[in-house]
């Protein structure tokens, strides 16, 4: 980068500023006037006038010191930025669909996750200060989803069937997908969000269903139909892949 600078040589050469050993790049130019120092992503390079000698370079970088160290802290964030870790950990079903997870490791100091769907796939940006594992944050964010979901859907059967549930709740039950309680409490499964979407809807209409009928006889059947034609290709579905999705997510870090 100084070569239009009347360069007549560069060497290596190595300081002790501080705590720190620093490498850097000696360049010698007949037409500079002055010392001076550069940082940046290719390192330290000290322009060096022809007449000054090796002990004022020596001096000049211990006066500049504490700046010197400050921006090669500063490059060396940028560069982390810039190289954040990116790892493929694992997949999973997500609306029926396989999805991988990528973790990236960010120069934040954060005690969380951050969880994002962004192009077909789960993005965990996990700060260096993160002592939270990834299945967890990826659980909440799936719970959250599920709610919101399940929620919109049964807003919409709420006006055909004329009917409210008390409490809805969301919950991790190892055996069942639902409930509908006799205080007129619906649970749901946070599972169900990775199950196919007319596999979820089938679900939460059959327990919305419930506060209308509350057993299971034809009445029941031919309403939960009429409101859900995929209902016996979402039955099949669930026969096939439910203990699938009952499984824990993926042991993630």
């Amino acid at each position: 980068m100084e070569r239009g600078e009347g360069v007549t040589s560069e060497t290596r050469h190595r300081i002790r500023l501080g705590d720190r050993v620093i490498d850097y790049r000696l360049v010698r130019s007949k037409t500079a006037r002055k010392l001076r120092v550069r940082v940046g992503p290719e390192g330290v390079a000290v322009v060096q006038p022809i007449a000054r000698n090796g002990e004022e370079v020596a001096a000049f970088l211990a006066a500049n010191e504490r700046w010197i160290v400050d921006q090669i802290n500063h490059a060396e964030r940028l560069r982390r930025v810039r190289r954040s870790e990116h790892r493929v950990v694992g997949g999973i079903l997500f609306r029926g669909e396989p999805v991988r997870i990528r973790v990236e490791t960010t120069t934040s100091r954060a005690a969380g996750n951050m969880v994002r769907f962004v192009n077909g796939e789960f993005v965990v940006f996990r700060g260096r200060g993160s002592r939270i594992p990834v299945s967890r944050s990826l659980e909440h964010w799936l719970r959250r989803e599920a709610r919101r979901t399940i929620e919109a859907h049964l807003d919409t059967l709420a006006v055909r069937l004329r009917q409210r549930p008390e409490r809805v709740y969301v919950m991790g039950q190892r055996t069942k997908w639902g409930n509908c309680s006799s205080r007129r409490n619906l649970s749901f499964n946070w599972r169900l969000i990775l199950a196919p979407d007319f596999v979820l809807r089938y679900l939460v209409t059959h327990e919305a269903v419930h506060l209308a009928v509350p057993d299971h006889s034809a009445k029941f059947w031919l309403t939960v139909h009429s409101l859900c034609r995929e209902s016996e290709r979402a039955k099949q579905w669930l026969a096939a892949n439910g203990r699938q999705l009952l499984a824990a997510l993926p042991n993630l870090p």
